[in-house]
């Protein structure tokens, strides 16, 4: 029982080695020249400010996008193998996409809503 477990350890001990050997010889090897604009903050595209408006918090719309982008993301994800498969599935594969897409179209209503979708 033992035994079996020996290869998956020797992948996962050559995986570590050459991840922190990786990092390792990066910070030996890589330069060290630091300038303002390496240190500086940097998130969301937006430039960092001593006081920013509303207290530091980021805009409803950063949010609002990426929500968008993980709503499509796993349509695409469910129905790519249900497309794939759509003649072995017949009528409970339909049924079910129909109700899963029905689903994904309330975040879509209210994206839509908010704007999200308005490229200004």
């Amino acid at each position: 029982m033992g035994n079996t477990y020996v290869p998956i350890l020797g992948m996962m001990a050559v995986a570590a080695v050459l991840a922190l050997g990786g990092l390792g010889a990066s910070w030996i090897i890589g330069p060290h020249r630091f300038n303002r604009a390496k240190l500086d903050e940097y998130e969301c595209g937006i430039e960092p400010s001593p006081h920013p408006r509303g207290g530091g918090r980021f805009p409803v719309r950063f949010y609002l996008v990426a929500m968008s982008f993980i709503v499509f993301d796993i349509e695409v994800i469910f129905l790519y193998p249900w497309a794939a498969n759509f003649t072995s599935l017949g009528l409970f594969g339909t049924v079910a996409m129909m109700g899963f897409l029905a689903l994904i179209t309330v975040p879509y209503i209210y994206e839509w809503r908010r704007g999200v979708l308005d490229w200004d």
